[in-house]
C-alpha cells in the first residue's frame, strides 16, 4: 500500500526558537518557516531579532520576534505564553541560545561560570519544563530539540571548561527529561554541532558575549582535522533540526545526534 503523507512535513506546527537572531538559530528558523511552521523567534538582542523576523516574513510560516534573556527564571513561561497567544498552541521547542566564553578554568571567575550555566543549561532546562507543561496540557505530544555540542562528548580546546560542562549537562538533561516525558509522547533530543561558521562571535568580552557582529570563520587547523574537509554552515544543522521536528523522527527520543563532518572520528 502506498503511503501518501510526507514524513518530513511540519506545516502548521507552532514553534519557539531561542537564540534565533543569527547563526544556527536563524538558520533553523529559516528552514522551519520555509517548511510552513510558525516561529516565535526569541533572542536577548531585541533589534537584531526583530530584524531577523523581518527577513523571514512573507514565507509560508508566520514569524514573530521576542526579546528575552533565557537565563531569567520566568523566561520559559513567558516564551510559551507568547507562542500560545500568537499561534494558539506549541508543538516544537528548539533550545539554541548559548554563550561560549574562552577563559581557562584557572582564570575563571565564579560569576562568569554561573552565567554560562544559567544561559546554556538552566535556561534550556526551564524552557523545556514550561514547553512540556504546555504540551501535556494540549494532550497531543510535541518535540523538544536542544542544541548541544561535540564538546558535550570531547573537549575541543583549552578555555572552554565552563562551556563544555554546560553542554555535557545539556546532553544528560536531554536523556533524563526524555525519559520523564515519554509517556506524554513528548520527544526530547539533542543535536551536537561541530565547527560551524556563524555570525556574531567575532570578538567576545569578559562575559562571553559578542561585542562585534561579524562572521566567525573556523581556524584552518580546525578545518584540517575535519574528514569532510570543511567547516559546517548553519543550514547543515537546520536540516537535521527539521528532521528531528518532523514525524520522520517520531520513534527517536533521548538521543544526541552528532553533526560535525566527522571531526570526532579523529
Amino acid at each position: 500500500m502506498m503511503m501518501t503523507n510526507n514524513p518530513f512535513e511540519i506545516k502548521g506546527k507552532n514553534s519557539i526558537i531561542t537564540g534565533g537572531a543569527m547563526g544556527i538559530g536563524f538558520g533553523i528558523a529559516r528552514r522551519f518557516v520555509e517548511a510552513g511552521a510558525n516561529v516565535l523567534l526569541a533572542d536577548i538582542h531585541g533589534e537584531t531579532v526583530e530584524a531577523a523576523a523581518g527577513m523571514l516574513s512573507g514565507g509560508p510560516g508566520k514569524v514573530v520576534s521576542m526579546e528575552i534573556d533565557v537565563s531569567r527564571n520566568d523566561a520559559g513561561v513567558k516564551m510559551v505564553e507568547r507562542c500560545v497567544s500568537e499561534f494558539g498552541s506549541l508543538d516544537i521547542l528548539l533550545n539554541n541560545a548559548g554563550i561560549f566564553p574562552s577563559v581557562p578554568m584557572l582564570e575563571m571567575e565564579p560569576d562568569l561560570f554561573d552565567k554560562v550555566m544559567a544561559i546554556n543549561l538552566k535556561g534550556l532546562a526551564f524552557a523545556s519544563k514550561a514547553a512540556a507543561a504546555q504540551m501535556i496540557k494540549q494532550g497531543r505530544g510535541g518535540k523538544i530539540i536542544n542544541i548541544a555540542s561535540i564538546d558535550s562528548i570531547h573537549p575541543s580546546m583549552v578555555g572552554l571548561a565552563a562551556y563544555d560542562a554546560s553542554k555535557g549537562g545539556v546532553a544528560m538533561f536531554t536523556k533524563n527529561f526524555a525519559l520523564e516525558v515519554a509517556s506524554h509522547n513528548i520527544l526530547v533530543n539533542a543535536i551536537a554541532p561541530g565547527a560551524i561558521n556563524t555570525e556574531g562571535t567575532g570578538k567576545l568580552n569578559e562575559e562571553g558575549m559578542a561585542t562585534e557582529k561579524k562572521s566567525r570563520r573556523i581556524p584552518e587547523e580546525f578545518i584540517k582535522a575535519i574528514p569532510l574537509g570543511r567547516a559546517g554552515e548553519p543550514d547543515d544543522i537546520a536540516k537535521v533540526a527539521l528532521f528531528m521536528a518532523s514525524s520522520a523522527a517520531d520513534y527517536i527520543t533521548g538521543e544526541l545526534l552528532v553533526v560535525d563532518g566527522g571531526r570526532l572520528l579523529k
